[in-house]
């Protein structure tokens, strides 16, 4: 008879158990080292924090996990947010002005009504995010990922928005006066009564997008392809329609301007 047994099966368990919490431990790093009450800094774990209407102006979350935080009403102007994560988070009425986001996840984010003015966010993830009434006034979305972003009445006046991704995007009403849109994607966009007069959008791709109404009143449409898009009422006063390929899929004569020749 082994009167070891006993011990070696209890110290089995205990093995299997310690064994267990590590592996969960290695599995989920976000989960383990969670603090809402550390202070803001770089790399910092925020997830699913309250940080509502914080004062968070100038500070490093370069790299910071924010996932599902919230930072509504926040004061982020100036803040540097480079690689950082902040899919999912509520941050309505938040305040980026001239802060750093380039890079910066902010996949299916709820920022209704946020500001943005002058902020870098060249190359952020913005797919899906609800950006209702944003300020983005001169901001940099150069090559950002705006796909199916909810966009209506937004303000992206002077932005840039150069290889920018807003393919199914809603820009309903959206303000787009002298934006840069140059060899942006809107494929099957919906920019309903917005206003892009000045706007360079030359070599844009608007392939099947509801342009009813929309003002391109001095507009750069050159090279850009509108291919079965829906024009009707929209305004064409002095806009560049150099080779242009037109809803019918004609391409408009070079130098063509007001109407496709």
């Amino acid at each position: 008879m082994n009167n070891n047994l006993p011990f070696q099966c209890a110290f089995s368990r205990s093995w299997a158990i310690s064994s267990w919490l590590l592996l969960a431990l290695f599995q989920w790093p976000a989960l383990a080292w969670t603090a809402c009450d550390d202070p803001p800094a770089r790399r910092v774990n925020w997830l699913r924090c309250d940080q509502q209407g914080a004062d968070l102006q100038g500070v490093d979350l370069r790299e910071a996990v924010l996932t599902q935080a919230n930072l509504s009403g926040a004061n982020l102007s100036g803040a540097r947010l480079g690689g950082a994560d902040l899919g999912q988070a509520v941050l309505s009425k938040a305040n980026f002005t001239g802060a750093e986001l380039r890079g910066t996840r902010l996949v299916s984010a709820q920022l209704d009504h946020a500001v943005f003015a002058n902020a870098s966010m060249a190359g952020a993830r913005l797919e899906r995010a609800v950006l209702i009434g944003a300020n983005l006034r001169e901001a940099d979305l150069t090559d950002a990922q705006l796909h199916r972003a909810e966009l209506t009445g937004a303000d992206l006046t002077g932005a840039k928005l150069n290889r920018a991704n807003l393919a199914q995007a809603n820009l309903t009403n959206a303000q787009l006066t002298n934006a840069d849109l140059s060899g942006a994607m809107l494929i099957r966009a919906v920019l309903e009564d917005a206003v892009l007069t000045g706007s360079l959008l030359r070599g844009a791709r608007l392939d099947g997008a509801i342009l009813l109404s929309v003002d391109f009143t001095g507009a750069d449409l050159g090279q850009a392809t509108l291919a079965e898009a829906r024009i009707d009422g929209a305004r064409f006063t002095d806009a560049k329609l150099d080779s242009t390929i037109w809803i019918n899929r004609q391409r408009c004569r070079p130098g063509s301007v007001g109407e496709c020749q």
